[in-house]
């Protein structure tokens, strides 16, 4: 039953956000759970979560393997992924309902307010121990209703995330309700979301009266659908640029920045992009410039480093700017241990060349000639889904998010990926401009609209040249501190509801 209502959860998230299926998987395994507690062991509570956790991970992260079907040395483990991942990931779930075991709550708001401040803590956890993976929390099923989730600009995602998880188990507390008191705070946390929405209007409607001004010059955002095989075969480099080039269609004597995709260029480094200055100084001017994803290699101590880089150049491909990934992907960007597991013949999924290095730190890139002090915050594909962690420095005009998400094939993972784009924006107050390549591209302005998109499948190009000036966000400001607080809340209640009890 638990499993199933694990893969049932899996629902409320993008791309099927039947949000309401959480007001009924989250409240029979609140209820399940709190029926047990005085006759179970703290082991089979564990498992309890454990199999919830497998559930919903299974159903919501199978995509990764399609990740394993592009190098054929690697058909071996796409069935022992297909279990290990979501079995690694359910033992953090396992670990909610063990906690909660031990916690022994004295009563029904307490076991309330203890599991979902469990389920909140393990899940911030989840998105930051071993470099962090949160993806798919809770909150997300409320990713298409953007007035309830722009209070994640006040509190953040992690505190609304822990919010949510309260609001689909209130109707636990209702059916297993033992006082009027229980009754109260049932229905001031489904009241609560009213309040949420009041002013995610009011905050739109302040957008909306927002003067828009023109930026001297224009953003084009490309979205491609250049097969992932460039990695794998003797694609030509050449073809696939004069594609980048046709699908850009640069106008001449015209201010514009070129964004594209995460490692688009294959077969090439960052060193040796020269080679193809031809073509670029054909179909390019002095307006123009070009952001895109490569990889660029540094040769230290008799060997090379390479990394996943965001390079900016000019028409003839005189490096202006460059960024490198901060954030790398494990097993698919850099091994962990991998002098060891190399041993076994574990390497990384992305390439034939070993670990990328990592990158020092996460500047603001800041362009001036000709484009008036155009400052954006890179982030290299899934460096976008961190909360709370992108720049100490909130002095840019954009954030920047160019991805390769045909790592995921035609699944659903694509459309999990863009989502955490939306949240981003809303955070920081920021438009987020994204460019991929076998994905989303979209400019997303600071409420979590999206204003143009090129759709998964669909290839082409869209300008960005008007904005509205938005102010900084009170959680741009104060970033997770804010969650930090939240949780002292809930501590602050359980031993209230405590008292109250024992009185």
């Amino acid at each position: 039953m638990l499993f199933i209502l694990g893969i049932l959860t899996t629902f409320s998230l993008p791309p099927f956000n039947f949000f309401f299926i959480n007001f009924f998987t989250l409240s029979i395994f609140f209820i399940f759970l709190f029926k047990r507690l005085k006759s179970e062991t703290k082991k089979t509570f564990f498992f309890y979560g454990w199999f919830l956790g497998f559930g919903y991970f299974l159903s919501n992260l199978y995509w990764i393997t399609i990740s394993l079907t592009f190098d054929e040395n690697f058909n071996f483990l796409i069935p022992i992924a297909l279990i290990l991942i979501p079995s690694f990931f359910a033992l953090f779930y396992g670990l909610i309902t063990f906690l909660f075991y031990l916690s022994s709550p004295k009563n029904l708001l307490s076991a309330f307010f203890i599991f979902s401040l469990l389920f909140g803590m393990i899940e911030y956890i989840r998105g930051t121990i071993l470099s962090g993976f949160p993806w798919n929390l809770i909150v997300y099923s409320f990713s298409e209703n953007l007035n309830f989730i722009s209070t994640v600009s006040l509190i953040g995602t992690y505190s609304l995330n822990l919010f949510v998880i309260s609001l689909f188990t209130a109707p636990a507390i209702y059916i297993l309700k033992r006082s009027k008191i229980d009754i109260g705070v049932c229905i001031f946390i489904l009241l609560l979301p009213t309040l949420f929405l009041i002013y995610g209007n009011i905050k739109k409607e302040n957008f909306l009266e927002k003067e828009e001004t023109k930026i001297p010059y224009t953003i084009r955002i490309i979205g491609s659908n250049i097969s992932l095989d460039k990695y794998f075969d003797s694609t030509s480099t050449e073809s696939v640029i004069e594609e980048l080039i046709l699908l850009s269609s640069p106008t001449k004597n015209k201010k514009i920045f070129f964004l594209w995709p995460e490692v688009i260029i294959p077969n090439t480094f960052g060193d040796e992009i020269y080679l193809y200055n031809d073509i670029f100084k054909k179909n390019f001017d002095v307006n123009h410039i070009i952001g895109l994803g490569i990889i660029n290699r540094e040769f230290i101590n008799n060997e090379y480093k390479f990394y996943n880089s965001f390079s900016i150049f000019d028409k003839e491909l005189n490096l202006i700017k460059n960024y490198d990934k901060n954030n790398l992907v494990p097993f698919g960007e850099f091994i962990p241990f991998e002098n060891l597991l190399n041993k076994i013949g574990l390497k990384v999924i992305t390439n034939n060349f070993g670990s990328f290095s990592q990158g020092k730190e996460r500047k603001i890139v800041e362009i001036k000639d000709n484009f008036e002090n155009l400052r954006f915050l890179p982030l290299i594909c899934y460096e976008i889904i961190y909360s709370g962690n992108l720049s100490k420095n909130f002095d840019f005009d954009f954030i920047f998010n160019i991805s390769e998400d045909g790592w995921f094939g035609k699944s659903i993972g694509p459309k999990q990926h863009f989502i955490h784009s939306i949240f981003r924006a809303i955070e920081n107050g920021k438009y987020v401009i994204r460019s991929a390549n076998n994905g989303i591209a979209a400019v997303i302005n600071p409420l979590g609209q999206i204003e143009k998109k090129i759709d998964f499948g669909e290839d082409g190009y869209i300008d960005f040249n008007k904005k509205k000036n938005v102010d900084k966000t009170i959680f741009s400001i104060f970033g997770n501190l804010i969650f930090g607080i939240s949780i002292l809340l809930y501590i602050f209640l359980i031993f209230s509801f405590n008292r109250i009890k024992n009185e």
